[in-house]
């Protein structure tokens, strides 16, 4: 179990801290729904969330099988719907910098659809992942 403590700022920021950590980090609202867009909003969160939890798990799968990562990136793109305010697309393309042979791929696409974020968003958001191989 891991806590996480929010506190209400005022003027649409919010701080939040990691328990184990103490790690902190604040919000706000985004421009486009009455806040200043200082800081990531919870909504960009989620898409952050997206982004790090697929590199980390492809990450986890790349150390066990001695597979390097390192300088894989991911961008995803956060498409809100206004009617009700949510999110209603998350597209992610992934860069794998590197020579990789069809397996390893294969590993390294079913780890990032895998993910634990990816499997808890609802069915509703397209979370689509897509693959860039450069090597």
């Amino acid at each position: 179990m891991v806590t996480i403590t929010a506190r209400y700022e005022g003027d649409l920021c919010c701080t939040a801290n990691h328990g184990p950590s103490g790690a902190q980090l604040s919000t706000d609202a985004p421009k486009d729904n009455e806040g200043l867009g200082r800081y990531f909003s919870p909504t960009d969160l989620v898409a952050t969330a997206l982004a790090t939890c697929i590199l980390t798990t492809m990450g986890i799968v790349a150390r066990r099988r001695g597979i390097p990562l390192q300088g894989a990136s991911a961008a995803v793109e956060k498409h809100m719907q206004s009617q009700p305010r949510r999110i209603a697309r998350l597209p992610v393309v992934l860069t794998i910098p590197g020579t990789f042979d069809p397996e390893q791929r294969k590993v390294l696409e079913a780890a990032a659809h895998g993910c634990p974020v990816h499997k808890s968003l609802h069915p509703d958001i397209d979370a689509s992942i897509t693959f860039h191989w450069p090597g």
